[in-house]
């Protein structure tokens, strides 16, 4: 993950309206732009060798997707893939308002994982959208980082997040109130649902997205600092709802999930660590490599229990060149009655990388990471992912 520069700009009410912008001279005193972003190359060379490569389309052949890893086969595939998709754009807005207050809009976007586009002849892909959202007071209405989430542990990576498999890494629309150190949000609620018996029907294992949710999900966190440390503790409450085809009966079930994560500095160097489990936590760990809830033999909803660890070391060879060690795993408690219908549903998966950053200024790198994932499913059946993957980046 990276951070951005910001090149900044100030409109006056009196430029405004000079400018013809009547409104907004009439409504803000003076209004302040920042703009910015980075543009990254990525390289990968990707062994897959436990199954086939996925289609170039794949989200996969983008960014490292836990829940992809090709298991099960005795094949040995390889695949390179060159891409921008990651670069991105912001604008920030800091607005001082007639009545004395000041508020802020932030909207950004990237390339990632839109399903328009091919390597075929032009590479064009949409934006998509990563963070809208305004801030007033104490309040932040919009689009951006799940509360529930710790920004602090992420660890510089040449993939897209690098410690992909145990952490919550979530994007969503919500109402959050931050005081200090406190925070709490209502976020929008979404659940993932492995359908495993049907009656009288041949059992399938898909995964349903339901769109049944009614009840926001409800986070709370607290960050601290004391010295080099600095330290998170988070909890989700959510509720799981399925419409279940085989009763007609909107299905509830209670979800929960606790996060702690610390970050510690010496010297140049830092240790990030993380943990988090729940029951029900679903999308909010791994990329959604777990469901949040399944349907048991009486058409009643249970929620799946899941935990995930991170951690990572930088070190700083000299004030340009720097290396990370990064290793994450996640696993879940899968219910008895889902194994003997779903084993081929993924039971841990884990990835350990090393990279290289060097730094010849302060916003231009180059990267390159060594990574082995592997996933498990349930009926003891894994595969691994082999990758080298190279980036350059300017952040402007």
């Amino acid at each position: 993950m990276a951070s951005s520069t910001t090149n900044k700009f100030k409109f006056t009410a009196a430029a405004a309206a000079v400018l013809g912008v009547a409104s907004f001279g009439a409504q803000a005193q003076s209004s302040e732009f920042d703009f910015g972003g980075f543009v990254k190359l990525d390289m990968m060379v990707s062994d897959y060798a436990d199954g086939s490569a996925p289609s170039s389309g794949s989200i996969a052949r983008q960014q490292y997707i836990p829940s992809l890893t090709p298991v099960g086969s005795e094949g040995d595939d390889m695949a390179t893939d060159f891409h921008a998709r990651q670069s991105r754009f912001f604008i920030t807005n800091k607005t001082e308002l007639d009545n004395g207050e000041t508020i802020t809009g932030h909207i950004e976007m990237d390339f990632m994982l839109t399903p328009d586009g091919d390597q075929r002849i032009s590479n064009s892909y949409n934006p998509r959208l990563r963070h809208a959202f305004l801030k007033y007071g104490n309040w932040t209405f919009g689009q951006t980082w799940s509360n529930f989430q710790d920004l602090n542990i992420l660890a510089e990576s040449v993939d897209f997040i690098g410690i992909t498999d145990g952490i919550v890494f979530n994007r969503q629309a919500q109402i959050r109130y931050t005081s200090g150190g406190f925070s709490a949000s209502i976020e929008n609620p979404e659940t993932t649902v492995t359908e495993t018996r049907n009656p009288g029907a041949v059992d399938t294992g898909d995964r349903i997205v339901s769109s049944d949710g009614f009840m926001p999900d409800v986070t709370f966190k607290y960050t601290g600092k004391a010295d080099n440390l600095t330290w998170q503790a988070s909890a989700l409450l959510r509720q799981l709802t399925y419409d279940v085809t085989q009763t007609g009966d909107d299905e509830t079930t209670f979800g929960y999930g606790v996060s702690l994560g610390a970050k510690y500095t010496f010297g140049m160097d830092d240790i990030r660590a993380s943990i988090t489990t729940g029951s029900g936590l679903g999308r909010y760990l791994g990329l959604n490599t777990w469901n949040g809830a399944y349907i048991d033999a009486n058409g009643e909803l249970e929620a799946i229990d899941s935990t995930g660890i991170s951690f990572a070391y930088r070190h700083f060879w000299t004030e340009k060149l720097r290396s990370n060690v990064v290793y994450s795993r996640g696993w879940a408690d899968n219910d008895e009655e889902l194994l003997a219908l779903a084993g081929d549903m993924t039971e841990y998966t884990q990835r350990l990388a090393f990279n290289l950053m060097y730094s010849p200024a302060s916003n231009l790198t180059f990267g390159a990471e060594i990574s082995q994932a592997n996933r498990e499913t349930e009926a003891n059946v894994d595969g691994d992912l082999n990758r080298l993957q190279l980036m350059a980046m300017y952040k402007f």
